[in-house]
């Protein structure tokens, strides 16, 4: 069974048991890019401004409270988790996001029809432009959608952040009485010990999800009610207003009209903004995750100064070999998303006079990036991190050879001499206190107070 509908370039056959619509199906034979569907939680944004629209339009006299209710129902059954398999477009489609704003606009009026008891695709009773889509554009609501989605996902990002920094405090408690040697330039350096090493991860981790906090509240501003370019045209006065609040009310945020609704649809520096936090921190996960590599590198070749937890076999021919698998696989997330934010940047230069038509690819990036993050961090939390182990006897050893301890003589006996006293370490194996004692430098006792290495970690309080 099929039906015929037309739309302004002529008529097309669709399925008859498909929801969404003429336009809809000219993306589908245009756009057959990726394969790759809106997100669900674009799709429930989407919906969220369409049912309030449908709200304000019925109390301001726009809309007949039938066809009005009948929309409201339709949005209800999306948001319920009903005809998600009807949201098709192509995450790359045409400029703007016109066929996924159609998209959702088709599938709510097909729906409503047949509550109403009309069949699919009669649109001179219900229409997905005049009803559904009443006082809004593609212009307002695609980047209104994309702000409530991502604020969404990036309220549970925000979880599992703060997850991920408590798991290295945890790990910088436990590990708070474990030396070991700093290194500068992957060279020996001062004595740290290991909580501090996991401590400074933990606020790494907290200073970048503090950034994305920050521009993920610059998304509460949205664009909704400035219909097309940000003109308000065909939206009566205190509807921009009346649709802010209930989505309030329906997300619990609170939502704020643009400040120059002009801007909002030239300009999308708002989630580019916020993809270049994500990047910050994916910068930052990166760093650590190689960091943790470098630590568990060995056992018998490498630095094995703590073992990450053995999560799977890692290699096909060399028995016994375990990899840090957890740290490889964020590592690639995270080069993912600074590849995403590399999109997003080109994406939000290439605006052009009154709209940026590349909100798209930037919203399919952006939840892409936050996505991975959220699928993946609580995994490698429990699976890597909690179950990290300190090998102190290693850090211990190369601790003890550490020829930059002669740093701390340097008050005693100046720098130069210090350095002679470090050669002359690395040359012969002699541990600095042991070489410094037996040369007269210092006393035993005086080494003793030196080299007690519980007394330098002095700047943090942890």
């Amino acid at each position: 069974m099929s039906r015929k509908e037309f739309d302004s370039l002529g008529r097309m056959e669709l399925p008859d048991d498909v929801y969404y619509g003429v336009q809809t199906q000219r993306a589908l034979i245009n756009f057959p890019v990726s394969g790759i569907r809106e997100p669900p939680e674009l799709v429930r944004a989407y919906v969220m401004i369409k049912k309030a629209a449908a709200l304000v339009n019925m109390r301001l006299g726009d809309l007949d409270e039938m066809r009005g209710g009948a929309i409201v129902f339709a949005a209800d059954a999306v948001l319920d988790g009903k005809y998600l398999d009807q949201f098709v477009v192509d995450v790359h489609q045409a400029g703007a996001g016109t066929s996924f704003n159609m998209n959702v606009n088709e599938v709510l009026a097909n729906i409503a029809l047949e509550r109403l008891g009309h069949r699919k695709g009669d649109y001179d009773f219900l229409h997905p432009n005049d009803h559904v889509n009443m006082a809004q554009s593609t212009n307002d609501t695609f980047p209104t959608a994309t702000h409530l989605a991502v604020v969404d996902r990036s309220d549970l990002l925000t979880t599992v952040l703060t997850e991920l920094a408590e798991a290295f405090e945890s790990k910088a408690r436990e590990f708070g009485n474990t030396y070991k040697s700093g290194r500068t330039h992957l060279m020996d350096a001062l004595p740290i010990t290991l909580g501090e090493e996991f401590h400074a991860y933990a606020s790494a981790v907290r200073r970048a999800e503090l950034r994305i906090h920050e521009r993920r509240d610059d998304l509460l501003e949205l664009a909704i009610g400035g219909t097309a370019v940000g003109t308000g045209a065909n939206a009566r006065p205190h509807y921009r207003d009346s649709v802010i609040e209930l989505l309030s009310e329906m997300t619990g945020l609170k939502l704020m009209p643009a400040k120059d609704s002009f801007e909002v649809t030239q300009s999308r520096s708002q989630i580019v903004a916020y993809s270049s936090a994500l990047k910050g921190l994916a910068v930052e996960l990166i760093r650590i995750c190689n960091d943790l590599r470098l630590l568990n590198s060995g056992p018998t070749t490498g630095l094995s100064e703590i073992v990450l937890p053995a999560v799977q076999p890692g290699s096909s021919i060399m028995p016994g070999k375990v990899n840090p698998v957890m740290a490889e696989c964020l590592d690639m997330i995270c080069f993912q998303i600074i590849g995403n934010d590399t999109a997003v940047m080109l994406a939000g230069q290439a605006g052009q006079l009154e709209l940026n038509v590349m909100e798209p690819l930037m919203t399919y990036n952006v939840l892409s990036s936050i996505s991975m993050l959220n699928n993946f961090v609580p995994v490698f939390v429990s699976r890597c991190v909690k179950g990290i182990v300190a090998n102190e006897d290693r850090c211990r050893h190369y601790l003890d050879r550490n020829p930059i301890l002669a740093t701390l003589l340097d008050h005693k006996i100046g720098y130069m001499e210090a350095a002679k006293l470090a050669e002359e370490s690395m040359r012969t194996g002699e541990p600095i206190p042991k070489l410094a004692v037996s040369k007269g430098l210092i006393s035993e006792e005086e080494a003793r107070i030196i080299f007690d290495i519980s007394k330098m970690s002095v700047v943090n309080d942890h």
